[in-house]
């Protein structure tokens, strides 16, 4: 059994094939590359930490493509999913109303196929350091300013292990990216993680789609 880690799949978003300049000529081959990628590298024994921006589009659709995927899939909701806590959505309307909203699309993503949904950034163990979980790192973007500053774990001189900046970098300093725009398509098996953070903070530039 092998833990792996990816993010920003972004399933039936179009736009993201200009904005990252994925390969493919449309929605429909990039899905599949996806999932073929994902089931090339993942099998039904292994466990992937999914760090946001899972689907878009016609969401009902997009995410339909979670039930294809190999493995224990547990999602750390980024600012793209409609199950984020820090969704405008989820934040209208009194406290009884905001439950409800949240339980149903919490539901939602886990009828898609996800076993697990951590709402905070999680922390783990990877080679010997506890390393934080979530859609954003601790600092930088993909475009401008920082963005959801609140929503950011706090730099304690730790590492990250994140998503949210596509292809801007695979490693800066102390932060991994993980998603799949740096990473071939594929997701990262916590092996690999944990020999970049042994080998120390440094920059790496994205990797190639498979």
């Amino acid at each position: 059994m092998t833990t792996y880690y990816t993010s920003d799949l972004h399933f039936g978003h179009l736009n993201i094939i200009r904005f990252c300049d994925r390969p493919f000529p449309g929605v429909s081959a990039m899905n599949s590359r996806l999932v073929q990628l994902w089931n090339e590298t993942v099998t039904d024994d292994d466990t992937v930490w999914v760090l946001g921006d899972v689907a878009l589009g016609a969401l009902d659709e997009s995410l339909a493509h979670i039930g294809r995927l190999a493995g224990h899939k547990i999602l750390v909701p980024g600012n793209h999913d409609r199950c984020w806590e820090g969704d405008r959505a989820l934040r209208k309307g009194d406290a009884e109303a905001r439950e409800r909203r949240r339980a149903a699309a919490r539901e939602r993503y886990l009828g898609a196929g996800f076993a697990e949904i951590h709402d905070r950034p999680e922390r783990v163990v990877l080679g010997d350091q506890e390393v934080d979980l979530s859609h954003f790192p601790y600092e930088g973007d993909s475009h401008g300013a920082d963005r959801f500053v609140e929503y950011r774990p706090v730099d304690r001189g730790g590492w990250v292990v994140h998503g949210h900046v596509h292809d801007t970098w695979r490693q800066r300093g102390r932060q991994i990216n993980v998603g799949v725009d740096v990473w071939g398509g594929r997701p990262v098996p916590a092996e690999t993680i944990a020999g970049l953070i042994g080998d120390g903070p440094r920059e790496l530039e994205p990797m190639r789609w498979s």
